[in-house]
């Protein structure tokens, strides 16, 4: 992973010969460095066994994960914009697990390789999270896609095949939409090198812009574009997959494709009407529209683009958007969030006890996608909920402990949590950024989103005392 990661880190630089990469001796540096650990790591385990057990593997998936966003980190850092180690690692991490909060301002006349970096982390961070989802949390008994997936979950002799060709079919269905991305926003106006950064940035929901006024600058016909894209992102890749191999339907079929589709259509309709109705100034019906669509879109998705402030659009959107914050995509996508099928699982559940104090005698089954939804599956999901609200309890008193308003720090730890990138309130909101916070709740914020990429259980399991007991 090191000496891959070394190799994307030449891509700025041939991509942008000349004067316009600046930072190549940053990125020669960079490059350098991390193939040497890379290849160091290579050459010291090369005749050691490669029965990753689980215990190895969810010491193998956090170490990498916070390791790679360190190391993602180095160009920022060596550049000659005397970017500080607090700052770099929270652009790294925010990077790679394409959250989208930045604390860099002047993005319109920064250096394009520094640019074209971060949505480079972006793209390399959605198909990284999509194989994590798809692949190894479910063979740690981890997150949802044990829900979906039970070939990818079994690392057998019998699996691996079958794991082959989805993973194969994963990167040709990533790469199909990142290129038809690019093409259509070159295609609509954008110059080449935004719509390179754009394209990656939104198949990767990712939400890193060109531009201080992130996709404000551009013109409406983008912005549907932009959501379009969006959306696919959240969606299950590997659903995808299977209607490439003739399996026609399986996408709309899925139940939290559904309720995430309905919602992007309900919301929007009704927060239009509001603004409509509370908008002291003559009201543009389809521009208003496609602008609440969009960052509607961009939050539920944890994509963190914005078209304009939405937190000025009044008490209601401030709200309703602060609770969109948790929602994120469909497990297997490049996503954030707490994941649709959460949220079905606990109507499921909340039906389940409300029928059994009707009829404490009956007998009642869970399903899920025409699938029996075991216990252990709602234990997991419990477990997850608990940890989360804790983690977000913690990462707040920690945010006000160092001396930030109460919307800054519960809006911060919870877009940390859940990806999203931009938080709510005049400072971290989508008008702002997160530069004038102090590097201590950089750093804190950094980790939550590394901790929110990973499931959270994932880094609880490998931090407790009875992991490392033999």
């Amino acid at each position: 992973m090191f000496v891959l990661l070394s190799i994307f880190m030449t891509l700025p630089v041939i991509f942008l010969v000349g004067s316009e990469a600046p930072n190549a001796y940053a990125f020669a540096k960079s490059a350098g460095i991390v193939c040497g650990i890379g290849v160091l790591g290579i050459v010291t385990t090369y005749r050691q066994s490669r029965d990753l057990k689980p215990r190895y593997m969810f010491v193998l998936t956090v170490s990498s994960w916070f390791i790679i966003a360190l190391l993602s980190a180095l160009p920022f850092y060596l550049s000659d914009g005397g970017i500080s180690a607090a700052d770099a690692f929270f652009e790294g991490s925010s990077g790679i697990t394409t959250t989208g909060a930045t604390v860099f301002t002047g993005l319109d006349t920064m250096d394009q390789d520094l640019l074209l970096w971060r949505s480079i982390l972006q793209w390399i961070g959605g198909i990284g999270i999509i194989g994590m989802f798809v692949a190894v949390l479910p063979f740690l008994r981890v997150g949802g896609m044990r829900l979906f997936a039970t070939e990818s979950s079994e690392w057998t002799d019998k699996a691996l095949p079958r794991m082959k060709t989805l993973s194969r079919g994963l990167l040709i269905v990533y790469l199909f939409f990142s290129v038809l991305a690019v093409l259509t926003y070159w295609l609509s106006g954008m110059t080449l090198f935004d719509a390179f950064n754009h394209g990656l940035t939104s198949i990767a929901t990712g939400g890193f812009s060109t531009s201080d006024l992130s996709m404000g600058k551009f013109s409406d016909l983008i912005l549907m574009e932009a959501t379009l894209f969006m959306i696919i992102g959240s969606l299950p890749f590997f659903l995808f997959v299977r209607e490439m191999h003739g399996q026609h339907g399986v996408l709309f079929r899925d139940q939290q494709v559904r309720l995430f589709l309905l919602i992007l259509v309900l919301v929007p309709l009704l927060m239009t009407v509001y603004r409509w109705l509370v908008s002291p100034v003559p009201f543009d019906p389809l521009h208003n529209y496609v602008a609440t669509l969009f960052n509607v879109t961009s939050v539920v998705t944890t994509t963190g683009y914005a078209s304009e402030d939405y937190s000025a659009w009044g008490p209601l959107a401030f709200v309703l958007f602060f609770f969109l914050m948790f929602i994120g995509g469909c497990s297997g996508s490049t996503a954030g969030g707490m994941k649709i099928f959460r949220f079905q699982l606990s109507m499921i559940i909340l039906r389940e006890q409300l029928m059994r104090l009707l009829h404490p005698r009956a007998v009642l089954t869970r399903n899920y996608n025409g699938r029996a939804v075991s216990d252990e599956i709602i234990s997991s999901m419990i477990a997850y909920t608990f940890i989360f609200l804790l983690c977000l309890f913690l990462m707040t008193v920690a945010l006000a402990a160092l001396q930030l308003d109460f919307v800054t720090s519960l809006s911060g730890a919870l877009t940390s949590l859940t990806n999203v990138g931009p938080g709510l309130g005049d400072i971290i909101g989508p008008a702002g950024n997160f530069s004038s916070l102090p590097d201590a709740a950089k750093w804190v914020l950094a980790v939550g989103m590394l901790m929110g990429r990973l499931e959270i259980l994932s880094v609880v399991i490998v931090f407790s005392p009875a992991f490392w007991r033999s």
